[in-house]
């Protein structure tokens, strides 16, 4: 087997970050927030509410973020799928969180969980989010994949 280039290994830790964080945002549409609605309305603000403040950690935002870098750099070296690859996950992961999850864990961040009205809020929440996270789940999926099935140098 031949050693890999400096594009190759590239090509490699981007795949890895894009279906670390599919995986992620996988297990989100898949059962957490399934599980999360399944709780009084309450009670699931506030766990999401709590998960929306642990998620902001050097770990997390570095796999995310750090794979966006990783894209950028694919796309100024790469051709063809793999940069496909990159625009996948820049846009539909990285976008899609910055202007669609984002926006919604604010609003739920300033709501009261213990409120009548939150009810409403939550319910609307869960179907938004959850329709984004799928998008976004999809996107880095993919990306991963584009670079997976792409030449390596």
């Amino acid at each position: 087997m031949p050693a890999l280039t400096a594009h190759g290994l590239l090509l490699a830790a981007t795949a890895v970050g894009c279906g670390l964080i599919g995986g992620v945002f996988f297990a989100f549409s898949t059962f957490i927030m399934k599980a999360l609605a399944r709780l009084p309305a309450p009670q699931g603000i506030a766990a999401m509410q709590s998960i929306n403040i642990v998620v902001i950690n050097p770990l997390f935002l570095g796999a995310l973020f750090g794979t966006g870098l990783l894209c950028i750099a694919v796309l100024i070296t790469g051709g063809g799928i793999h940069r496909y690859a990159a625009l996948t996950y820049l846009i539909g992961t990285i976008g899609v969180t910055m202007f669609g999850n984002v926006p919604l864990n604010n609003r739920l961040a300033a709501i009261d969980p213990q409120a009548e009205s939150s009810v409403l809020i939550w319910d609307h929440y869960i179907e938004r989010w959850t329709r984004w996270n799928h998008l976004r789940t999809a996107a880095a999926l993919a990306a991963c994949a584009a670079l997976l099935v792409g030449k390596v140098p």
